[in-house]
């Protein structure tokens, strides 16, 4: 299990601006559910971005004017025979705030208004949509969530991303093509906040190591690589001679079971092993200690991997990251990891 609380923390570090002064205050505060949390973190992200004011960008247009703007559609003009009003189509461009990113955000509140929150959170949300009123809606089934950033609309990235997950998390398709609510962040989405997480964890925490999610070249003798698959780590840590290559895993099972017998996933286990000699063959020439991890997101099973392996002359570790306790103590745990591969903190 992980707890609602925990989810904020490990945002805050997937995304560093939950640590302006604006949104400390919710993580002192309690949630039932994730939509409730995410509803939160939106008011905030959306008052600041209401006093910066709402990002512009041009509108194509098109509307029967009587005074002329932009381009004359005339084809248009004669179908629809403006001409008898004394009017001409025109297509012309207005900069405006009914821009995409503004679109995903009101379509997300106005999926959130019909979740589980509270009706406090609600009317928060509903206060906001008064800033909103030029703003159209927008299918976010249609929506292509990667987007470009600039200086322009950087301070919108934070806000899109947990729209993001707003929507991933609380839709689901039913086979008659209506939608309803469902639980909120499923293991895939989980699964990228929780290997994101890790990696700016280290990042900000430890600024000794150097931590990247870093991909790996196949040492191959011929050189041939048609359609070998990216070897793209999660997190790579490094100090000096030694490298910790970790494989986050977001399971609702962290072992398998057959035969009455718990196993790791084979899978998993063949993967960071393929990264470990890789990244020891590409760094033979020089000295170098490369060890790898599995490290699962523990979950409510009895039976959880703890273990250590030596593998042809490497370190494979395979360990569980409790989430269901106070912040500090996962913490601590991602502390104990660093300091047991490189040594404390000076």
């Amino acid at each position: 299990m992980i707890r609602i609380q925990n989810i904020y923390y490990m945002l805050a570090y997937a995304f560093q601006v939950l640590n302006e002064q604006g949104y400390r205050k919710i993580a002192t505060e309690e949630f039932e559910n994730t939509a409730e949390l995410c509803a939160a973190i939106l008011v905030k992200g959306i008052n600041k971005q209401v006093k910066r004011g709402l990002g512009k960008e041009y509108v194509a247009r098109s509307e029967a004017l009587s005074s002329l703007r932009g381009k004359i559609d005339v084809s248009e003009s004669f179908k629809t025979q403006t001409f008898l009003k004394k009017q001409m189509v025109c297509g012309y461009d207005d900069f405006s705030v009914d821009s995409q990113m503004n679109r995903i955000i009101k379509s997300t509140v106005l999926l959130l208004l019909k979740s589980d929150i509270s009706k406090a959170r609600k009317k928060e949300l509903r206060k906001l949509m008064v800033y909103f009123d030029a703003v159209n809606t927008v299918d976010l089934y249609s929506v292509d969530w990667h987007m470009q950033y600039n200086r322009n609309n950087q301070t919108y990235r934070m806000l899109i991303t947990i729209c993001y997950l707003v929507f991933k998390g609380l839709l689901q398709t039913q086979s008659d093509g209506t939608t309803k609510l469902m639980d909120f962040l499923d293991e895939q989405r989980m699964h990228r906040l929780y290997e994101k997480f890790i990696l700016e964890y280290y990042r900000k925490e430890h600024p000794e190591l150097t931590a990247n999610a870093s991909q790996i070249p196949w040492q191959l003798d011929d050189g041939i690589d048609d359609m070998l698959p990216v070897m793209q780590t999660d997190i790579m840590l490094t100090k000096d001679d030694k490298t910790l290559i970790i494989d986050a895993k977001y399971y609702a099972h962290t072992t398998q079971r057959q035969y009455d017998k718990n196993t790791l996933h084979s899978g998993n286990l063949y993967q960071i092993f393929t990264y470990v000699k890789n990244k020891e063959v590409e760094l033979a020439e020089q000295p170098h200690v490369v060890s790898g991890m599995l490290l699962y997101a523990r979950t409510d099973e009895e039976v959880y991997p703890e273990k250590e392996y030596q593998m042809s002359g490497n370190h494979i570790g395979v360990r569980t990251l409790n989430l269901d306790g106070d912040f500090e103590s996962i913490k601590k745990q991602l502390d104990e990891i660093a300091d047991a591969y490189f040594g404390e903190a000076a």
